[in-house]
């Protein structure tokens, strides 16, 4: 296959399987649910991997007949009107080519949204996009399912940061999506999403539509040796060296987050040499750090100093179990336990902090380290 990349540590998309390193458990898994005819709910921290596994995902149904695979990222989404939107604009085409023979069968099966025809402004293709008001919201969401279900293909919909569904303002959508997805036979769906106490609430909670709907995968880190002979690989293919020590330096500085991995591979990559000792990667790291040292300040100045000292606390210990145990709180000179409840779940909305496996650590792992060592 063509490389686009000089460097193979990608931080962003998906290319390949040859740049993707293992989660095999997890790729098959989510194969057999979707071969099966069975929806999965995926959570992951935001930067672990779960857009890259859903994509790896895909590729393997690449070339398959009568299988169609759909992706949309919805976190920028604020309403039911954005989502139906862009699902609309994501699925209109997607089944079927774009033919002229076909754009007027879309244009003949949507009866409450209006399609329109643009070039695209860099390729000068012509794109299908739609526009409907608000209030068609809801008809037009029933229409893209029923064309879906309609369009005799088996169609994989991965809907990412579905979580976000839960600050509309509209009442309802839950039930409303829940309603359409259960009487589709041949679409099939991953709800994919990083708060995981908002993912687990939804599909979880017996009180919520979605309850028991779809199976629950988690995703943490990579294995920390799966991920060293793959890097130790992608190294080697370009007569590069990375020892065994200095990845394992690397993957323990960030906690095996993928991102975070992925960014100091990349960056000790595009160094001039062959092989790097610990040294190089601990001076990479210091780069990263400083160059984004004026954004952790910023950071710093939109919180209140209770939330300051909690986030620095939980980022001098890496992670921590229990955050309002006493000798926490004792050791870190935090003040009242109910004080550092309300502390906590602030830096878990505004996604300061994150909760995995019962451990609480600060979400940039870059940040943590600055904070670590940095008097605020």
């Amino acid at each position: 296959m063509k490389q686009i990349h000089i460097n193979p540590f990608l931080l962003t998309g998906y290319e390949s399987p040859e740049y993707f390193c293992n989660r095999k458990t997890e790729t098959e898994k989510l194969i057999n649910a979707l071969r099966n005819g069975r929806n999965v709910t995926l959570i992951s921290p935001r930067r672990m991997g779960k857009t890259g596994l859903i994509h790896h995902v895909f590729n393997r149904f690449a070339g398959a007949k009568d299988v169609t695979c759909i992706y949309i990222d919805i976190y920028h989404t604020n309403s039911l009107r954005d989502f139906v939107k862009l699902f609309a604009n994501t699925v209109m085409g997607s089944v079927d080519t774009k033919s002229q023979k076909v754009i007027s069968k879309i244009f003949a099966f949507f009866k409450s949204v209006r399609p329109v025809l643009v070039a695209d402004n860099v390729s000068g293709i012509p794109k299908l996009t739609i526009d409907f008001s608000s209030s068609q919201s809801e008809e037009s969401l029933k229409e893209i399912f029923d064309y879906l279900s309609k369009s005799g293909r088996t169609c994989f919909v991965a809907i990412d940061e579905f979580q976000q569904i839960t600050n509309y303002g509209e009442k309802g959508i839950e039930a409303l999506l829940r309603s359409y997805v259960q009487q589709l036979g041949n679409v099939h769906f991953i709800f994919s999403g990083s708060q995981k106490h908002i993912m687990e609430n939804l599909f979880t909670s017996a009180s919520r539509p979605f309850y028991q709907s779809a199976q629950m995968l988690q995703l943490s880190e990579i294995n920390k040796d799966e991920y060293r002979k793959f890097a130790a690989k992608l190294f080697a293919k370009a007569g590069k060296t990375i020892k065994s020590e200095v990845f394992d330096m690397i993957y323990d500085k960030v906690n095996g987050h993928t991102w975070y991995v992925q960014m100091m591979l990349n960056r000790l990559f595009s160094l001039a040499g062959k092989e790097y000792d610990t040294s190089t990667a601990e001076n990479v790291l210091t780069e990263i750090i400083m160059e984004n040292e004026a954004t952790y300040q910023t950071y710093c100045k939109l919180i209140t100093q209770k939330q300051m000292n909690l986030l620095k606390a939980i980022a001098s210990e890496n992670m921590i179990a229990r955050p309002t145990s006493n000798i926490f709180i004792d050791k870190y000179k935090l003040g009242a336990a109910s004080s550092i409840k309300t502390a906590l779940t602030s830096l878990l909305d505004k996604e300061l902090i994150f909760e995995n496996n019962g451990n609480y650590r600060v979400y940039d792992c870059f940040f943590s380290i600055w904070l670590s060592k940095t008097k605020i």
